[in-house]
């Protein structure tokens, strides 16, 4: 099932694991949604609720919108990723980010800003598309690719107040995916297998740091 394998490819790459399907929490009828959430217009959303009555427990439920998946099963990202399916898949992609970054930190009694999860979806667009491309066309890297995510995409209209918030995300993450490119492309070109194994570990030391910890960091690249 295509989100349960893009959550294992996430999960993967940082080696974080929980317990729980994103399928379980996937919803695609809006109607089924709270009440709050269902005039909303986005293709993905993720609700997330916590209870004072029921302690620490957080709920959650990820909104997709069925036509993303109908056009998924038709054209497969996970056997060829191309124009076609790429803005589907980013969709995809950021709801299962969200997904197991909040499940993940809920995990381990962590705190995730709205800002570090914008931040963390976008950095693993561009980290599992790379690493999915690289794995379809053998010898091929794609130089294109961050440009694509980080300066050619638009934000939505109807992010209305929440505009800014997606516009930081993406020059932090941006700016950190720049580094990342840099050093996989470098491997790229010598053939270094432990260029990608670095960037492997940067990337899963990174996505255990706190939120202000990853700003200071993004900050500190030349």
């Amino acid at each position: 099932m295509l989100l349960s394998n893009l959550q294992e490819l996430i999960a993967g790459i940082y080696d974080v694991r929980i317990a729980h399907d994103v399928y379980d929490f996937l919803v695609t009828d809006r109607d089924r949604l709270p009440v709050g959430a269902r005039g909303g217009t986005a293709e993905e959303e993720l609700i997330v609720a916590q209870s004072p009555e029921e302690g620490d427990e957080v709920a959650m439920s990820l909104y997709l919108d069925p036509e993303v998946l109908e056009r998924l099963a038709r054209a497969n990202p996970l056997q060829r990723l191309h124009a076609g399916n790429v803005a589907d898949w980013w969709t995809a992609l950021e709801g299962v980010s969200h997904f197991l970054c909040v499940a993940w930190n809920a995990g381990h009694d962590k705190p995730v800003s709205l800002l570090e999860l914008e931040m963390q979806a976008e950095i693993d667009k561009y980290v599992a598309s790379c690493w999915l491309l690289r794995r379809q066309f053998p010898g091929y890297f794609p130089a294109q690719l961050r440009r694509l995510l980080f300066e050619r995409t638009r934000i939505d209209p109807r992010a209305g107040d929440r505009a800014p918030l997606y516009r930081e995300a993406s020059r932090y993450a941006g700016r950190f995916c720049g580094r990342l490119e840099q050093r996989l492309t470098r491997g790229a070109r010598d053939r270094q297998r432990s260029m990608d194994e670095t960037v492997l570990t940067e990337l899963r030391r990174f996505y255990r740091l706190t939120h202000a910890r990853k700003r200071e960091l993004i900050e500190e690249i030349a």
